[in-house]
């Protein structure tokens, strides 16, 4: 299970690291198609590190309960 979320984690920073290049990219080109592109990965960028702390809080709380009754 420990390898598992270390190759869990490393995915996450790895994706995040190439959307926030493309963002940086995305920025300096000066096309309709590319801002479209730019605003979502923007929006992406913020929303993606809040969804992990979200499903991480989640997890914690739901590790200690029992399912049985």
């Amino acid at each position: 299970m420990n390898r598992l979320k270390r190759a869990a984690a490393l995915v996450a920073v790895i994706l995040w690291s190439i959307m926030i290049i493309a963002t940086v990219v995305l920025a300096f080109i000066d096309n309709e198609a590319c801002h479209n592109i730019f605003t979502g990965l923007l929006f992406t960028d913020i929303v993606f590190p809040v969804v992990i702390y979200a499903m991480m809080l989640v997890y914690r709380f739901l590790k200690g309960r029992n399912v049985r009754q």
